[in-house]
């Protein structure tokens, strides 16, 4: 691996922790969450940054987070109290780091210097030392050892031989802190040799370094000398903030700081001789932690309610690789369909049952490869709340977060892709539609707005609503905006739904006046753009003065799906078997006059003849079927010629010169070696509901380019 690549790692895994910082913080913001375990967490994050940075040189990162990590060792050790005031200013300083992150890997990223500067002084003001009463205060709180570090030292022989200096060893304790007590003992033997050492040390040391900082100072005395360092009592409170992941008592003390890794280690070997010891007992007798630390620990442990499985692994694999292996599996896939069909000629019993079995096992290969990307929504989530804090602050709004279904998993590519769409629209929430605090209280309603962000799955797809209580959509108003610029006639017959879609075209706004978040007009018909690239559906609800739902809803996957075959004439057309309810014969259905609807056992269901709609020269069949297919709350029928039954299809994008053609989304390869058109069900049931609009008014069905 070269530095290049190293640097890219370390840029990937520094905006993690940034993301990490940023929820953690959040939730601390708005009382969602504990603490203790949040502030260890974010501390974590901030010092692994600064040691990455650090090994690469980047020392605008390394000097500007290491304050940000001071800080948070002061909360951490109950220094300071993690208020509104310093939650606020240590999320400027994520945002700020964040900025200093993404410019190392993009030299166009401007980071603001000045801000950086403002935000340093901020931090020293919580770095300076305390007054004299609250230093006098915690001296009379606790003895003078209980936060001070005992370290006993018995010299070997040939310490001076070897060239070390203990008087150089204590210098540099004093730099880490304060020596409260220095004791030297010596035991001369009756053969004095001047050259040989016979000093021991007792010391106090009052320090906020680390265990393994203190023990790095006697690094290249440890083999010819005794060192024993015991931690402070006030190990045991910080026991009580480690977070819950170590299952092994040595491993909670060597993360809580009790421990050094070189002691554990030790400690392990002696085990492997004395099996009846424990790890804690073991530890006590060689004098490297106090029995009351190793019974905080072992308290600790005893109340870990969820503990992480000593097996369990992440392994980082690039998109490229998976997305390769995802490939691979769909051309498998493919060539199993076709030797299914050609071992369905053979009528040989033994064989098709034994291919039933690989083709079994190809769909668990399809199905574990296509999990591999699927990731929890609650990633897109989470970089919404800072919008809405930040966007609410702004504007000086009150608006509370509700998040629901944040575990909900998609494909991680359709997770991305999400993420403008939904920022364009919780800003759009933020600003048209929740009200500032004196309309709403004139209102009625209360101070404080609501917007809920969910997500759950649905008929093998994923919906995702952005829901809030503001003034809701103004049909009047949409329907003039519209006749202005010339979108409808005064004329037009539309349903509500209808006109509350025109807010999607290009360049339409309502808002009175331009903002710095929206106005402009841009943005809501990228919106669409994007989510129907997706093959996605994006719905509208809304109630004037109660406020608007907005509904997305998503295929779960964008690589393989479960299909349904079917043929007009020639033409061999794939329906998602998630969305199809029933298929019946298209004689046998009720039809009502010379009307596109039909009557399915009480039901209104339009249809759409395909062979009409995609202009299939091929004469009719003399027998029909109907595919009745369901998409949200909205159903349809397909009338076709046969159905041929369920394969798996691998999705096959369009070609860019056929991407605005409505009504197919992809292609696929069959086993038989012909193309099969995937539908786009969405569309076809859109088409199908307003046909009839277009039958009785006599106006083109909107967006219709057949």
């Amino acid at each position: 691996m070269d530095m290049a690549q190293a640097e890219q790692i370390f840029i990937e895994e520094a905006q993690d922790l940034l993301q990490v910082m940023e929820t953690c913080l959040l939730d601390i913001e708005s009382g969602d969450a504990t603490p203790a375990d949040h502030i260890a967490a974010i501390f974590r994050a901030a010092h692994t940054i600064k040691g990455s940075a650090g090994l690469f040189g980047f020392n605008t990162v390394v000097g500007f987070t290491h304050s940000v990590e001071s800080v948070l060792d002061k909360v951490r050790d109950n220094k300071l109290q993690m208020d509104a005031a310093l939650v606020s200013l240590l999320l400027d300083c994520q945002q700020h780091m964040a900025q200093m992150i993404a410019a190392l890997s993009d030299p166009g990223q401007v980071v603001n210097a000045a801000q950086g500067t403002a935000l340093l002084e901020q931090l020293g003001v919580y770095l300076q030392p305390a007054t004299a009463v609250a230093a006098i205060a915690a001296t009379a709180a606790q003895p003078a050892a209980a936060d001070a570090w005992r370290i006993d030292v018995a010299y070997g022989v040939d310490v001076f031989r070897d060239g070390m200096d203990p008087v150089s060893q204590l210098s540099y304790l004093s730099t880490l802190g304060t020596l409260e007590e220095v004791a030297l003992q010596h035991h001369f033997p009756a053969d004095f040799d001047p050259e040989s050492c016979y000093l021991q040390l007792q010391l106090l040391l009052k320090t906020d370094a680390s265990k393994q900082k203190i023990e790095d100072v006697f690094e290249f005395i440890q083999e010819s000398s005794q060192v024993q360092i015991k931690p402070p009592l006030t190990v045991v409170e910080q026991l009580a903030h480690t977070p819950l992941q170590p299952e092994k008592l040595g491993q909670l003390l060597v993360d809580a700081g009790a421990v050094t890794p070189r002691e554990l280690e030790q400690v392990l070997e002696l085990q492997k001789q004395q099996t009846h010891s424990s790890v804690g007992e073991l530890l006590v007798q060689q004098g490297a932690v106090a029995p009351a630390v190793v019974e905080a620990a072992v308290n600790r442990q005893a109340h870990q309610e969820h503990k992480r499985a000593s097996d369990f692994q992440v392994l980082k694999v690039e998109a490229r690789k998976l997305d390769h292996l995802i490939k691979l599996i769909g051309e498998m896939v493919t060539a199993g369909t076709a030797n299914e069909v050609l071992i369905s000629q053979t009528n040989n019993e033994q064989l098709q049952e034994a291919f039933s079995s690989i083709t079994h096992l190809i769909e668990q290969i399809r199905d574990g490869a296509l999990s591999l990307r699927m990731v929890q929504i609650g990633e897109s989530f989470s970089r919404l709340k800072r919008i809405v804090r930040d966007v609410s602050r702004e504007l000086g709004k009150d608006v509370e977060l509700d998040v629901v279904g944040a575990e909900t998993e998609l494909d991680k590519s359709m997770v991305e892709k999400l993420s403008d769409p939904l920022m364009h629209i919780v800003r759009n929430a933020l600003d048209h539609g929740i009200e500032p605090v004196d309309i709403r209280t004139y209102r009625g309603k209360p101070a404080q707005g609501r917007l809920k962000l969910a997500a759950y799955h649905e008929a093998g797809a994923v919906v995702i609503e952005i829901q809030d209580d503001g003034a809701g959509l103004d049909a009047g108003r949409i329907r003039a905006k519209a006749e202005e610029k010339g979108l409808i006639s005064s004329d037009q017959s539309l349903s509500q739904e209808d006109i509350y879609r025109l807010i999607f075209e290009p360049g339409f706004s309502t808002a009175a006046q331009v903002t710095n978040l929206s106005g402009r007009g841009v943005g809501m018909d990228v919106v669409k753009r994007n989510i129907e690239e997706l093959r996605g559906q994006i719905l509208i609800d809304s109630e004037l003065g109660k406020g608007t739902r907005f509904r997305i809803r998503l295929p779960l996957t964008l690589a393989i799906i479960d299909g349904f075959e079917v043929t007009v004439g020639d033409t061999h057309l794939v329906l998602p078997v998630n969305m199809i309810q029933e298929c019946l014969e298209f004689e046998q259905a009720e039809l009502v006059s010379d009307r596109n609807y039909l009557n399915l056992r009480g039901d209104v269901l339009p249809f759409v003849r395909l062979r009409q709609l995609f202009q299939l020269s091929e004469p009719a069949s003399s027998r029909e079927n109907i595919v009745v297919v369901q998409y949200g709350r909205s159903r349809a029928g397909l009338v076709v010629d046969t159905l041929n039954g369920e394969l798996q299809a691998v999705i096959k994008p369009l070609a860019p010169i056929f991407r605005s053609t409505h009504g197919i989304s992809g292609s696929t390869i069959l086993g038989s070696g012909d193309v099969g058109f995937i539908l786009d069900i969405p569309q076809l049931i859109e088409y199908a509901c307003s046909a009839e609009t277009e039958h009785v008014s006599g106006v083109p069905v909107q967006g219709d380019n057949r």
